[in-house]
């Protein structure tokens, strides 16, 4: 019995998709359940599902194709049986070359084209990477895509000589992607590539935040030597406590609420023709993923503690990088923290994540000579940023935000104490 492979709903106001990668191909086996094929959407990228077990059809939809909700993308007979291209015959001439010139794969990148997952193969094999370098974090050791995206993000690549053909087939590897190029690769000046559907909705949310708000920055600077002798005394037993690293970010996060309460205008978003102000506080923390950047939302920040921040935070960055946030986990923020300082930048001018009203911007900590009580000290400082929607808010309102977020990291107690 033929069974349709559909394009499942993808989300609230989503209704169009690319197609990313097939991850089986046509004869393949699969059995319910198994991840068969990747959609990647404006917002994140979808695991398309077996529905039953059986042998997969042809594809009606390559990758590349866009698709919308309920389009016909392939088909599985229930219940077939397949031979695998691992238990299929070569034919006697790709024995005789395999016996004559092509080297048998090493035993290390064997065993870990077995314990890698489809999607990891096709990524590594994308990128030029040798899946025997990847550590895995899968079960067992398995190397998962999230792995290959996170050692190419590292800027590693392959030293390892060519694959032959042969071992690729016996690995069920891609090989086009590993063959070595008919052309000198140093004549190669340019390379076209197709913009992902996350990049071009990344291009036209900025574009759309610069023609449609009044935008405009405003920068203090923060002294963070009591909260980096803070973190040294207490982050063992933090860690000891609660399994999690107490980092900057909670700190920040908790300043920025503690602002929130007493400029409102900052947490608010323009509607039509009125004003929406919010009072929650959903915080967006800026995540630079291999596939761009996202903003995750940690729901209800205000109620929650330091640890408990750490690790949504912590969460949210993982499931970034492996490509595996959901609609809700992108939606709904009210307010949005960007760390240009983890890249190394001094002072930047963050653009705003429509609708919302307003980004803080944290930076590189760098030791500055600077004036306390009147004597010249050594003191490790970060410039703030501060971009606002000048319609809602005025430049009293943006300044005295600022200034309220540095004087929660300066003086750490005043967040307990919430003044």
């Amino acid at each position: 019995m033929s069974i349709e492979i559909k394009v499942p709903p993808l989300g609230e106001s989503v209704s169009e998709a690319t197609v990313a990668s097939w991850l089986k191909q046509p004869g393949d086996a699969v059995s319910m359940d198994e991840t068969i094929i990747e959609l990647e959407t404006d917002k994140v990228t979808l695991e398309v599902n077996a529905p039953v077990s059986g042998v997969l059809g042809a594809f009606k939809v390559q990758e590349g194709d866009s698709v919308e909700v309920g389009d016909l993308m392939g088909t599985i007979e229930e219940g077939a049986l397949a031979v695998s291209s691992m238990q299929k015959e070569p034919s006697s001439e790709i024995s005789k070359s395999a016996q004559s010139t092509a080297p048998i794969q090493s035993e290390a990148v064997r065993t870990k084209s077995e314990t890698a997952s489809p999607a990891a193969l096709k990524n590594a094999a994308d990128a030029g990477i040798n899946i025997a370098s990847i550590s895995g974090s899968g079960r067992d050791g398995r190397v998962t895509k999230g792995d290959v995206l996170e050692f190419s993000a590292r800027g590693h690549s392959s030293s390892a000589p060519s694959i032959p053909q042969i071992a690729l087939d016996l690995s069920n590897a891609v090989a086009p992607a590993l063959a070595p190029s008919s052309k000198d690769s140093s004549q190669l000046r340019e390379e076209r590539v197709k913009m992902t559907r996350l990049r071009k909705t990344i291009a036209s949310r900025l574009k759309e935040a610069q023609n449609t708000a009044a935008m405009l920055t405003t920068f203090n600077e923060v002294d963070m030597t009591n909260i980096m002798a803070a973190r040294k005394k207490y982050q063992d037993q933090f860690i000891k406590k609660h399994d999690v690293k107490l980092g900057f970010m909670s700190f920040f996060v908790k300043a920025a609420i503690a602002a929130l309460k007493e400029i409102p205008a900052v947490n608010s978003e323009i509607d039509g023709e009125e004003l929406v102000y919010k009072n929650h506080y959903d915080i967006g923390i800026a995540v630079s993923t291999p596939t761009g950047l996202v903003v995750p939302v940690v729901r209800d920040a205000d109620q929650l503690g330091f640890a408990d921040v750490e690790k949504s935070i912590s969460v949210l960055g993982k499931k970034g990088r492996d490509g595996k946030l959901s609609m809700g986990d992108l939606t709904g923020g009210t307010f949005t923290i960007t760390n240009g300082g983890t890249f190394g930048s001094l002072m930047s001018t963050p653009i705003l994540n429509p609708p919302q009203s307003a980004i803080m911007g944290m930076h590189k900590i760098q030791e500055r000579p600077m004036v306390v009580n009147g004597k010249i000290e050594v003191c490790p400082m970060m410039y703030l940023a501060l971009t606002y929607d000048h319609r809602i808010i005025d430049g009293r309102e943006a300044v005295t935000f600022l200034v309220r977020v540095k004087e929660c990291i300066e003086n750490p107690e005043r967040i307990l104490f919430e003044i």
